[in-house]
């Protein structure tokens, strides 16, 4: 298959404190001072400063990210991505491929909401083999569904990031979705079909599976009940139907897709697939009925839309963009409404913000991000208190 308020600052300082017990207490009485002070200055001055890592002086919240009432990051080291609450909001689960918790290539892991991971590791839910993806919670709370490739291969595929050039994402045939409790055990398969079935995620209103399948020829989305019956195709236009969601309510879906329409576009498009390929670089977000009903096409922005997610009203989607870039970054968040209006930017780094994703309760965000990394690659995981 996604950024200065008091609270934060709150949090920041009472770290803060904790180290500065140690040389007495002047020490600290002056440093209560110097917090009553800034904490009034910020409640005056509310979102017209950053707010920065205490360690790294690095930026959590951008001044213009007036949705974020605070930000805590839940990662430091690897890719980490795609995490998506139980239905209760009170676990998270999501993909990584962090070499010091011991894997070579994305598996899944399980968190407490309230759980961070700079000295320690979360338990990992996925087998260890293969490459998994896109995992999301099953109603019951007890069990995921995710994709995987470890049936036929116990090692990671090679996961090629260029193909003349020109940046890909691979497709593999070997993707199958499973069901798995939390402590790991593989309860069920869900798809056996030949070639790539993955990106799946449950609809809020616990009946069914949408993912994406190879299985016409095509990547296209279809939906399934929870015990992988009655399938039903839901897209069958050229191009990558891809990454979608339901609405809060279920009714409606929003996904990405790419549609090739030049003779150029569609031959590129169709050979790089017969090699498990795509080039996710032009591709818009388009929504319509649970059912396939009444599709549409809902942005018409250019460069590459993606990783869309329903805000809580069910009127407005959350996704990730980088159509205002001129070299392919930055990506940031953006909302838009469900007609197609009022765009508005959300997020304001400087690389990458990706994969939102709404607690169920819409009062936190999860969203991968590359702000405070240090200036390398590592995406981490952060979890944001949400005010419209």
């Amino acid at each position: 298959m996604k950024i200065v308020y008091t609270l934060l600052i709150v949090s920041i300082f009472t770290s803060c404190k904790n180290e500065v017990k140690k040389v007495g207490e002047d020490s600290q009485k002056s440093e209560d001072a110097s917090i009553e002070s800034i904490l009034s200055e910020a409640e005056r001055l509310s979102v017209t400063s950053a707010v920065l890592d205490p360690e790294t002086k690095d930026t959590l919240i951008y001044p213009e990210e007036k949705h974020f009432k605070n930000i805590r990051q839940v990662t430091f080291g690897g890719d980490n991505a795609e995490a998506y609450w139980s239905f209760d909001d009170s676990k998270l689960i999501f993909q990584s491929n962090y070499k010091n918790w011991g894997v070579n290539c994305d598996q899944m892991f399980l968190m407490n909401v309230e759980e961070t991971f700079k000295d320690m590791q979360p338990p990992m839910v996925s087998t260890g083999k293969g490459r998994t993806t896109c995992s999301y919670f099953m109603p019951d709370g007890q069990h995921i569904v995710y994709g995987s490739t470890h049936l036929k291969d116990e090692n990671c595929p090679e996961a090629p990031l260029k193909k003349d050039g020109k940046y890909v994402w691979s497709i593999y045939d070997s993707f199958d979705i499973f069901v798995a409790d939390l402590d790991g055990n593989i309860t069920a398969q869900l798809t056996k079909e030949l070639g790539y079935d993955a990106e799946a995620t449950v609809s809020p209103k616990g009946d069914k599976i949408v993912f994406t399948s190879m299985r016409s020829g095509d990547l296209e989305l279809y939906t399934m009940d929870l015990d992988g019956k009655n399938v039903k195709q839901i897209t069958n236009e050229l191009g990558y139907d891809g990454g979608a969601f339901f609405s809060p309510d279920g009714s409606k879906l929003i996904f990405r897709a790419s549609r090739p329409k030049t003779e150029t576009e569609i031959k590129e498009y169709k050979d790089l697939l017969a090699q498990g390929l795509v080039q996710p670089t032009e591709m818009e977000l388009f929504i319509c009925n649970a059912d396939g009903s009444e599709l549409r096409q809902l942005t018409h922005l250019g460069n590459a839309n993606w990783a869309p997610f329903f805000h809580p009203s069910g009127k407005k989607i959350l996704f990730s963009s980088n159509f205002e870039a001129e070299k392919g970054f930055p990506f940031n968040l953006y909302l838009i409404d469900i007609d197609g209006k009022n765009l508005e930017r959300v997020t304001h780094g400087k690389t990458f913000d990706a994969f939102p994703v709404f607690s169920n309760d819409g009062k936190k965000l999860a969203f991968s991000s590359n702000r405070n990394n240090g200036g390398g690659r590592d995406t981490n995981l952060f979890i944001a208190e949400w005010q419209d």
